[in-house]
């Protein structure tokens, strides 16, 4: 009986899964890295393309590159912030193309202890959702306030992921470092969004 019981779990898993990955879209990538090195950001600002520096404004370079489609940040510490890659392998690959430019300008930039800070995610379960009721029921983990923002905000503590939960039965999910994270979240929440199904009239 309960190698049944585990049987169906691990079928009702991969197919929930398999749903995720048919419209899993992986939207902002946030890593950071040490370039382990002390960076002058004024002379990169003004030797390298791409780049703008306002330290009235914020205390980093701003350098932007189009393949893969990026923007990092760039602080004196050698600590870099690299943003917007669709995937964790192009975010990877973007801080690489970073550093290899901050060694281009003569300094001595390596690559250290590259992480993946936040993986933003969206995805649909292809049908409507009762918010009201959700928020309701779930009142530990959820905020929902329409009239300043139409998603129900879900923070979920294992994983600690939050999803953005929209009637339309679109989510966002956010706070993963790792993918997998996200579809724990998924496989967590969807148990929960069936219960709140909005039957169609």
């Amino acid at each position: 009986m309960e190698v049944a019981v585990r049987v169906k779990r691990q079928a009702s898993v991969y197919l929930l899964r398999h749903q995720l990955d048919d419209n899993y879209i992986p939207k902002n990538i946030v890593s950071t890295v040490n370039l382990d090195c002390k960076l002058d950001l004024k002379a990169i600002a003004l030797q390298a393309r791409n780049a703008e520096y306002n330290p009235k404004r914020f205390a980093a370079v701003i350098m932007r590159i189009r393949e893969p489609k990026t923007t990092a940040l760039i602080f004196a510490s050698g600590k870099m912030v690299c943003t917007g890659a669709k995937s964790e392998q192009q975010s990877k690959l973007a801080a690489r193309k970073y550093a290899r430019i901050i060694q281009k300008l003569g300094f001595p930039a390596k690559f250290k202890d590259f992480k993946i800070q936040n993986i933003v995610a969206s995805c649909d379960v292809k049908f409507p959702i009762r918010l009201e009721g959700l928020a309701y029921s779930h009142g530990a983990f959820s905020s929902y306030e329409p009239e300043l923002f139409p998603g129900l905000i879900y923070r979920m503590r294992q994983p600690k992921i939050v999803l953005l939960i929209f009637v339309s039965g679109k989510i966002v999910l956010t706070g993963a470092k790792v993918r997998e994270e996200t579809y724990t979240a998924f496989e967590n929440i969807y148990p929960v969004l069936t219960e709140f199904r909005k039957v169609q009239q």
